[in-house]
């Protein structure tokens, strides 16, 4: 089987429109420019999209606060059943509605040095 020649023709002409001034020249140039912006560009432009997308989805999203499941858009828990509604719980605000004191949720830390007890006194003595 005889494999076909390649057109040189073709290949002669687009090279001498390319090579020669004018503006099919200039054509070729800012379609093969604009191609290249589209090629750049497209993907930026739909990474931005599905970034809103998913920020848009996300607001939607309740977490149950009795059994941890994700739903979307509901005001029950499909699982358990426990109102959706006051998913501000654990954020800084009441059930019922009043903010919480700071004071009354922070864990006091006291620290301790390693191979002493927690109720044995330092040896440094205070001045």
């Amino acid at each position: 089987m005889q494999r076909p020649s390649l057109p040189w023709t073709w290949i002669a002409l687009a090279a001498l429109l390319l090579f020669l001034p004018g503006p099919f020249r200039r054509l070729l140039f800012e379609l093969a420019g604009g191609f290249t912006l589209l090629v750049l560009l497209l993907p930026l432009l739909a990474a931005g999209l599905g970034l809103l997308a998913w920020q848009f989805y996300r607001r939607r999203f309740h977490t149950c606060a009795n059994c941890g499941m994700v739903s979307f858009g509901t005001s029950q828990c499909p699982a358990c059943g426990a109102d959706l509604d006051s998913r501000d719980v654990g954020m800084g605000i009441g059930s019922n509605g009043d903010e919480l004191d700071a004071s009354d949720v922070t864990i006091n830390v006291s620290a301790v040095d390693v191979g002493s007890s927690p109720n044995s006194k330092s040896s440094k003595s205070d001045p």
